[in-house]
């Protein structure tokens, strides 16, 4: 190699770049056949994944077909009884409030009719009380006084009455 020139200089570009193609081809090869592979490994995954799932979605597709109607009616259903109940327990109130007036001007009445009758018999009563203890009272007064007059007419001597001075000089008042 002692003499070099540029037609074999340009060979041994020539050859290297060559080389580097023939490298560059290979190594794009190699990740061809391994990106072919797993594509394929990956088809038949997703292959599997779709007579698995397919079946399973049919399904609930048919499923929810058929009970979105139901739900639907249920739904309404729910709601129309909804809103009755609110128009029911509305009435149902306000029967309620009708009674409960009512029976607070029935206690009313009562408490009227019965304090009337307690303040009529208190009255009757003070009444009777005022006018036969005041007709008892002078029969007493009458009869103490006839008592008095057949005891004085009994005894010849009148009794000596005590005399308070004679208890109240121990006593200190």
């Amino acid at each position: 190699m002692t003499h070099l020139d540029s037609q074999t200089l340009q060979l041994v570009i020539v050859a290297l770049t060559a080389l580097a193609l023939l490298v560059q081809a290979i190594a794009l090869l190699a990740i061809f056949i391994t990106l072919r592979k797993s594509v394929l490994s990956m088809r038949g995954e997703i292959e599997d994944l779709r007579t698995t799932l397919m079946p399973l979605i049919y399904d609930a597709r048919e499923l929810l077909s058929r009970l979105s109607p139901v739900v639907e009616t249920t739904v309404k259903d729910l709601s129309h009884m909804a809103h009755s109940l609110r128009d029911q327990t509305a009435e149902v109130q306000s029967s309620v409030h009708q009674i409960l007036y009512r029976l607070q001007l029935q206690t009313n009445r009562l408490d009227a009719m019965f304090s009337g009758a307690l303040d009529t018999v208190d009255q009757a009563t003070s009444f009777v009380s005022g006018t036969v203890g005041k007709q008892v009272r002078q029969i007493s007064g009458l009869l103490a006084s006839a008592k008095a007059v057949v005891e004085s007419l009994r005894s010849s001597q009148p009794a000596p009455r005590p005399s308070h001075a004679r208890q109240d000089r121990d006593s200190f008042v």
